[in-house]
């Protein structure tokens, strides 16, 4: 790296640090003054911390979306105001894309396309995504990092110690270390597209022959490490389906339940981000809605298969009342201090997440409950128990797989489907056993070139 690159780059982490401190500590500040006057019950802070890190974009942005959907991670009030952040980062202008696009393609990159849209597609916090047509006429997407997020990613992991330790001192329920490490592996992790790209090749492999989800082709001649080209798949916002034919969302639901929990299942390995940006909807032959296109792979979880052992056993034990099952599965997990009142307060959970696959008839998600209390009870009960029993820590591994679970059930919450969800996780796991999740995930990791 050349002088003026190492400059550059530690240029851009120092306003990417100033801007943060500035933004998040000013509301910090705020929030702790209130506290220390017995005056702060949230109204007005939360909304000013969703508006300081809406204004930053990038990294922090994802972190602070992904911590809202922790359960008691952050206060209610938190929770609800970070969870309307969206990806909307303001795109890079035409020359600036030219420039990204030289820098990874070399100066001839025009030449090695029909043609390509300066325009995005679309635009999110660490990239943007452009149309373009191969030599070879095959349509492509695009995925072009924003410059400078190394710079930004660690300048924000950094300064996100900040909010947990805001967190730490509101009374938490949950101890957040090992969260915090887990969100900084995976923001790290996005910023590799060579990574991105074994993993939709993973994807393609676990996938194959499931006709209700499409993975697209890498196409590793146009593809860097932060340039990422895979094959342009045709597709339809979910949300546009909502007030479709029951029979029509059904098959949209139960093509997301197979592309989140049949690579789990049989692989060890989830899609850490099922929010409504990644994937988009395919037609059939007959212009009804055939199934989902997956279309992002940066946030890929690949799990021991220990962990999935867990999560059969648990939904094992919690349908049989087999308590040591369940006090195993927990755990396995990494769950430490396993006492009689935090197991039970951890079954409250539990049995809110696993209620509709242990359910053995056709339902919706919330089966009655309106959808905007949906889980609200729960979340509350576990809150008030665990402030009881201090701070609990949350394995690592929980992190994501509680994520995916609630994103899910959010979709389909969202189709009002009406499932036999047993019924289906039933198949998923027809066959299961820890050793072949353990021989199928090292084969196919192989296979694409990832180290487990």
């Amino acid at each position: 790296m050349s002088d003026d690159s190492e400059r550059n780059r530690l240029s851009a982490r120092a306003v990417r640090y100033a801007r943060v401190g500035a933004n998040v500590g000013g509301v910090a500040a705020r929030i702790a003054g209130a506290r220390l006057l017995g005056l702060d019950r949230g109204e007005g802070n939360a909304a000013a911390l969703a508006s300081a890190l809406g204004g930053l974009k990038g990294p922090l942005m994802k972190v602070a979306q992904l911590m809202a959907t922790i359960p008691d991670l952050l206060p209610p009030d938190y929770a609800t105001e970070l969870q309307k952040l969206q990806n909307d980062a303001p795109p890079m202008g035409r020359a600036f894309v030219r420039r990204r696009m030289m820098a990874e393609l070399g100066r001839d990159w025009e030449g090695r396309f029909q043609s390509f849209d300066p325009v995005p597609a679309a635009a999110a916090s660490l990239g943007q995504v452009h149309r373009a047509v191969a030599l070879d006429g095959a349509a492509v997407a695009c995925k072009l990092q924003y410059p400078d997020m190394q710079a930004a990613v660690e300048a924000d992991l950094n300064q996100l110690d900040l909010l947990f330790q805001l967190h730490r001192r509101m009374d938490p329920a949950i101890d957040t270390r090992e969260i915090a490490g887990e969100i900084g592996a995976r923001v790290r992790e996005e910023l590799d597209y060579r990574r991105e790209a074994r993993h939709a090749a993973l994807y393609a492999l676990m996938l194959k022959g499931e006709p209700l989800v499409r993975v697209p082709q890498v196409r590793e001649d146009l593809s860097t490490g932060r340039l990422l080209t895979l094959e342009w798949l045709e597709g339809t916002k979910i949300l546009a389906f909502v007030d479709h034919p029951l029979e029509e969302r059904n098959r949209l639901a139960r093509a997301m339940f197979a592309a989140w929990w049949l690579p789990f299942s049989r692989h060890g390995v989830i899609h850490g981000d099922p929010h409504l940006g990644n994937y988009t909807v395919f037609a059939d032959a007959d212009g009804r809605p055939g199934g989902i296109n997956l279309l992002d792979y940066g946030c890929i979880r690949i799990f021991p298969p220990s962990f999935v052992a867990g999560v059969v056993d648990l939904y094992r034990g919690l349908g049989t009342g087999d308590e040591a099952r369940v006090v195993h599965a927990y755990e396995t997990w990494g769950f430490r201090g396993l006492k009689r009142e935090l197991i039970d307060v951890l079954n409250i959970w539990a049995r809110f997440i696993y209620g509709p696959l242990m359910d053995d008839r056709v339902r919706s998600i919330a089966d009655g409950v309106a959808p905007g209390q949906y889980g609200r009870r729960e979340a509350y009960q576990v809150h008030m128990a665990l402030k009881q029993l201090g701070p609990v820590t949350v394995p690592r591994e929980f992190v994501f797989m509680d994520r995916a679970a609630i994103g899910l059930g959010a979709v389909f919450l969202h189709l009002k489907a009406e499932l036999n969800f047993h019924a289906l996780f039933e198949a998923a796991i027809a066959d299961f056993s820890e050793t072949g999740v353990a021989a199928r995930q090292s084969a196919a990791l192989a296979a694409v070139g990832l180290a487990r």
